[in-house]
């Protein structure tokens, strides 16, 4: 009897995540040179790479997805080693289970959970939609020129692009926490200056009506106070 429950209990994992639902989450490929993650949130994911030695950034690419029967329909965004990636639909089998990811496709590679999303006060894909100047907020309308942060559990990155010129203007990320009203982030990878690699800024943050407050400097010392939105709620 233990044995045939315990077939049930693999056969209802393999199929969860043959849904997709278990994509959710970080996950790290590396090998002496290179670090690889991808960050799947619903609906949308990015992929990074960057060499820890040298602290240079190599490629993203990411955008829209959607899973289901082991396998993905990816629609790239942004893509800077392949401009001309963007704007299509590619699809990547995946197998595995709660602690490794196999992918085969556009992507390829075995890579290993960082998180599964949690704790994640910030987990999702989120598009900058409002700074305030002289306590007032101005609201911008997000385009075809995007600025999204996209946050699992422990992970994050923050990409520049324009989907209609599939122009990229740039990227970074790593690990971050949200601790008493602090958003911490701990930078792994910058495209735009690898200097910055090493470095924590610390950020406070605050979520009104469901939108994330981000007040503090930025990496190059200079004041924010941004208002960033949740894709799905805003529909792009």
């Amino acid at each position: 009897m233990k044995i045939i429950l315990s077939i049930v209990l693999c056969a209802l994992a393999t199929l969860t995540f043959g849904q997709g639902e278990s994509l959710i989450g970080a996950w790290e490929l590396k090998d002496q040179k290179q670090t690889r993650t991808i960050t799947y949130v619903p609906g949308f994911f990015s992929v990074a790479v960057y060499n820890v030695a040298d602290k240079q950034f190599v490629a993203t690419y990411g955008g829209k997805y959607v899973a289901g029967n082991g396998e993905l329909t990816e629609e790239i965004e942004y893509d800077t080693q392949t401009p001309a990636n963007v704007g299509i639909k590619r699809s990547v089998k995946f197998t595995g289970g709660k602690k490794d990811l196999t992918l085969t496709g556009a992507t390829e590679g075995k890579f290993t959970r960082v998180d599964d999303g949690t704790p994640g006060k910030l987990a999702g894909a989120w598009l900058i939609t409002g700074r305030f100047r002289d306590n007032e907020i101005r609201r911008s309308t997000p385009g075809a020129r995007r600025t999204m942060k996209i946050l699992s559990g422990t992970h994050f990155q923050w990409i520049a692009y324009n989907v209609d010129t599939k122009e990229f203007f740039g990227t970074g990320g790593g690990t971050y926490t949200t601790v008493d009203g602090k958003y911490t982030e701990n930078i792994e990878f910058f495209s735009r200056d690898a200097s910055r690699v090493g470095v924590s800024l610390t950020f406070d943050f605050s979520i009104p009506e469901g939108e994330w407050r981000h007040q503090g400097k930025s990496s190059k010392g200079e004041a924010l106070d941004e208002i960033w939105s949740l894709r799905q709620k805003i529909g792009i």
